[in-house]
């Protein structure tokens, strides 16, 4: 009996760059570098494996990278953006960071929020550590 097709996901350099938060000229150098590896479809786009991107990905976060960019943490969730709105309380403070397409928003103490100068146009990273993620399929 015949296996049943099992869809090969691949993506072009934007896609890739857009999963990756990067821009698509930074992808493109790192595929021309020989960082990740791309194919032609085709119509002589190119295009990543999907399991070649998750290796990559997976590459960029590993935790020793993160140690040699300053920033050891135990924490792999790590979304740079721009603070957009704070909101004080009396003793917390509500914290809201586009990172990208994503919109993080965030319970910290007003002390917390003071300290960091978190203000809108401020730049900021959400890092997140969870025992529950939720998860959908795009």
């Amino acid at each position: 009996m015949a296996q049943p097709h099992r869809p090969v996901h691949t993506y072009r350099i934007g896609e890739a760059a857009s999963m990756l938060g990067v821009s698509a000229d930074t992808m493109r150098r790192w595929v021309d570098a020989g960082r990740v590896a791309a194919e032609r479809d085709e119509h002589g786009h190119r295009i990543i494996a999907g399991a070649q991107l998750a290796a990559f990905a997976r590459e960029l976060a590993r935790p020793e990278n993160a140690a040699a960019e300053g920033r050891p943490s135990s924490a792999r969730n790590r979304f740079p953006g721009i603070v957009t709105d704070v909101v004080l309380g009396d003793v917390a403070a509500q914290v809201e960071i586009q990172a990208g397409p994503f919109r993080v928003v965030s319970l910290i103490s007003r002390d917390s929020a003071e300290e960091l100068g978190l203000v809108p146009g401020a730049p900021a990273t959400a890092v997140i550590k969870s025992t529950n993620v939720v998860i959908e399929r795009g």
